[in-house]
């Protein structure tokens, strides 16, 4: 998928091969890939996992616990660049979660089934621990992919970011390859009449087995993120990548060198080609071209975008797509997936970087999440729930909605870029940081108050 990509991107630019390296675009996409692909294959396995583990559907409430404990990994990285810039090795850090993530996903293949008793009840003791791993090496990569990324030109950040997305495409492909969550609705006898005695039926959802297990699947989680641990190895040491460093800053192989380029990274931001030469410093953030309230404005949708996106509203994504039958919901999911990297695919030839137009996408993309958490909320009876454009209008929501704030996310990403390195640190920290709050806000709603009602994939009971 990647080299696709890469090779639409090259035939894109074809006239400017020399400066568009087809290698550097495929290791960047693989090396997004590794972003998330760990967490997010975990969520789409829940269905195989689930029946098999002594606390059933309780463990996504559990899950969502631990990957927002295991924030502590880029708060720490975030401290780290904010009081002692330049003395991070952001190289090894990745190496070590890259590692990491490659030997959970690993052993999980082995052990998410074992359970050891703890109060008196068998508990997933060995699935937890290691999806805290999990959940910290993917949470770090965002606080320290990203300003790696800086190390390259700027076509490349986007190229990573299509990986990033891949890295939620790519799982759910593979699960829907599996056969996750595949079900047949089937007669069966629900009760009796009680007038006369007579049987009731009613359809009733039949899941069927996976074409093959879920050890298999974690086996390929790891696999792939032994494949960005390679990516990231011919990052930084092939000769034709070492070409696609911008004026040469960062080379490989030489200590002294590299050193300087961090720290000099850490002070100052590369040139920006889409700013006027000798502007006056607006604020002491980055080069100063935008005001402070600018720059809070950028960091409160960014904050905004990633919460919307990666913890509430998929919080909710079934209960606002099930009632519609598990066709509308698989397709709203699998779309929905293929969004986001086409979406930085736009941004790849599209960038508008225009304050205004970023804030009326996250506007329009806004609303069309509110239809979203409206039909959740009256789930299981939303809108035109018996019509079959009710089912076509949840699954363009979908799309619609991570499409247009996963273009503004990459634009948020881009201006960043130009902005430094430490700007892309504080990037990668607000993202977390609103994923954390989206969290924080559902977990409750969804969890302990049972706020939302799920819908029936093959019965749907309403006037």
């Amino acid at each position: 998928m990647c080299l696709i990509i890469s090779l639409s991107i090259l035939s894109c630019y074809s006239k400017h091969s020399s400066i568009m390296s087809l290698l550097t675009h495929l290791l960047a996409c693989l090396f997004g890939i590794g972003s998330w692909v760990s967490i997010n294959g975990l969520w789409v396995e829940l269905p195989l996992i689930v029946p098999q583990i002594p606390e059933g559907w309780y463990l996504p409430s559990y899950l969502s616990v631990l990957i927002q404990m295991a924030n502590i990994g880029p708060l720490s990285i975030t401290l780290m660049h904010r009081f002692r810039p330049g003395a991070l090795n952001e190289t090894a850090v990745i190496y070590v979660i890259v590692g990491l993530g490659t030997l959970a996903s690993f052993l999980l293949g082995f052990l998410w089934k074992e359970t050891v008793v703890v109060a008196g009840a068998p508990r997933s003791v060995a699935l937890f621990v290691l999806t805290f791993f999990l959940a910290a090496v993917d949470c770090t990569s965002s606080v320290t992919f990203l300003p790696f990324m800086m190390r390259f030109k700027p076509q490349y950040l986007t190229t990573y970011f299509i990986g990033e997305g891949v890295s939620g495409l790519l799982p759910a492909l593979v699960a829907l390859t599996q056969g996750v969550g595949v079900v047949h609705c089937m007669n069966g006898t629900q009760s009796l009449n009680t007038s006369n005695s007579t049987p009731v039926y009613e359809l009733l959802a039949n899941y069927q087995p996976a074409n093959f297990s879920a050890e298999v699947f974690f086996f390929f989680l790891s696999a792939m993120m032994l494949v960005c641990l390679a990516a990231f190895l011919l990052l930084n040491y092939h000769p034709a990548v070492a070409r696609e460093h911008p004026n040469g800053r960062y080379t490989n192989g030489v200590k002294n060198k590299v050193q300087k380029s961090r720290k000099w990274a850490e002070q100052r931001p590369m040139m920006d080609p889409y700013r006027p030469a000798n502007q006056n410093r607006r604020s002491s953030f980055g080069t100063g071209s935008y005001s402070w309230m600018q720059v809070i404005y950028i960091f409160v949708i960014l904050a905004w975008v990633n919460a919307l996106t990666n913890t509430v509203l998929p919080s909710v994504q079934s209960y606002s797509c099930l009632p519609y039958g598990n066709n509308a919901y698989h397709l709203s999911a699998t779309l929905a997936a293929v969004s986001n990297p086409l979406a930085c695919f736009i941004a790849m030839f599209a960038q508008i970087r225009s304050l205004v137009f970023m804030g009326a996408l996250t506007v329009m993309g806004s609303g069309v999440g509110a239809y979203i958490m409206s039909m959740a909320v009256l789930s299981p009876c939303p809108l035109l729930v018996n019509e079959a454009s009710g089912a076509a209008i949840i699954v363009l929501a979908w799309v619609v909605f991570i499409l247009s704030l996963s273009y503004v996310k990459v634009i948020i990403g881009l201006i960043l870029r130009d902005e430094g390195h430490s700007a892309l640190v504080w990037c990668g920290a607000v993202v977390q940081l609103g994923s954390l709050l989206g969290a924080v806000t559902m977990f409750p709603l969804v969890s302990v108050y049972g706020y939302f009602s799920s819908g029936d994939p093959c019965n749907t009971k309403c006037p």
